[in-house]
């Protein structure tokens, strides 16, 4: 079991913990540490604090993901989706919310804003310099060359 340990700053005293909202779920909960009412504007996006720091382990991250009930409902998702809490910041970890909908949005002291996804990264990496790549079926084919029918028979125009 891996433990990502947390520290709560003091405008996140009684908020919950990361949780998750059925056993099986991949992503907990995050939940806004706002001292008051924070509305965002339709096409407007905000900064909402979680009041905590995470200490992640080294060789992981944690993913914070939007909810897809806030997206669907309502149009607000995490705009630099996923962001990545790196496994040596020690901040605070905030959401970047913006509202892509057409009505103002309220977020209150409590509400889920978004999921916490820790995942596992590879650190041993390195990048090389080649003057050709090996071919594959896809080649150089870009965004949407495997088309938009399970079977990839309708591709997508490309601009």
């Amino acid at each position: 079991m891996t433990t990502i340990r947390l520290k709560r700053l003091p405008h996140g005293e009684g908020l919950p913990m990361p949780t998750r909202a059925t056993p099986d779920s991949s992503g907990f909960d995050l939940c806004a540490a706002v001292t008051a009412d924070l509305v965002i504007a339709p096409g407007a996006r905000s900064l909402v604090p979680t009041g905590l720091c995470m200490e992640i382990p080294r060789g992981m991250e944690v993913q914070v993901r939007p909810r897809s009930g806030l997206a669907i409902k309502h149009g607000v998702t995490v705009l630099n989706t996923p962001g990545t809490v790196d496994a040596d910041y020690r901040g605070e970890v905030c959401v970047i919310l913006i509202n892509l909908g057409t009505a103002p949005f309220t977020i209150r002291r409590g509400d889920r804003v978004a999921q916490a996804v820790p995942a596992s990264v590879a650190l041993d990496v390195t990048f090389e310099e080649a003057g050709d790549l090996s071919d594959t079926q896809r080649g150089a084919g870009g965004f949407g060359s495997s088309g938009v029918s399970g079977t990839g028979s309708r591709p997508v125009d490309n601009p």
